[in-house]
């Protein structure tokens, strides 16, 4: 394989993207399909937001650009990168920039009730965050709904088990049916 792949795994807050994002990772390497893990969230992950960078998604792009060229660098061409909005087409382009423009994007949209990802939250917001993070978990899902472009895989989280939810996102990729290709180079 002479492109790079990237499975990207989006969704609302609390929707499972790290956790089933893991669970990805573990049946890759159960099926010895060569692969790297990126949380998208760490990427841009500063405070304050550089100037002129107020969403960072160019201190975003930069590390993902570098991360990547080292994941690369030793043979690797798939990638399973979670992130909120990383679904959406104008996400596209950061991964081309910074992957290479042949890279195939396999975009998985998880979704969720309120109720479920509520739950989910509270479970994980030990601190200060829980009522924020809530409410732009609601927001975020109304706008991954609103602009997922066709083409996008629905994938509902709610009542499933984590491991069944990776079953399905690793069948949508043929990566495991194609063995260990992509492995990489050695020496």
């Amino acid at each position: 394989m002479d492109h790079a792949e990237v499975l990207l795994i989006g969704g609302r807050a609390g929707v499972g993207k790290t956790t089933v994002g893991w669970e990805v990772s573990a049946r890759l390497r159960e099926a010895q399909v060569a692969h790297a893990v990126i949380d998208g969230d760490f990427m841009g992950a500063i405070h304050p937001a550089p100037p002129g960078d107020p969403h960072r998604a160019g201190i975003t792009e930069r590390n993902l650009a570098a991360v990547w060229g080292n994941y690369a660098a030793l043979g690797h061409r798939r990638l399973v990168y979670t992130n909120t909005v990383s679904v959406l087409d104008e996400a596209a382009p950061m991964f081309r920039r910074a992957m290479g423009d042949g890279v195939r994007l396999v975009r998985v949209l998880l979704t969720a009730t309120d109720e479920t990802a509520e739950r989910r939250l509270a479970g994980r917001e030990l601190g200060s965050e829980l009522e924020h993070e809530t409410r732009s978990s609601a927001r975020k899902a109304r706008l991954l709904e609103e602009r997922a472009p066709e083409g996008v895989v629905r994938v509902v989280t709610d009542g499933r088990s984590v491991i069944d939810i990776a079953a399905e996102l690793v069948t949508v990729t043929g990566w495991a049916d194609s063995g260990a290709g992509g492995a990489p180079a050695t020496g």
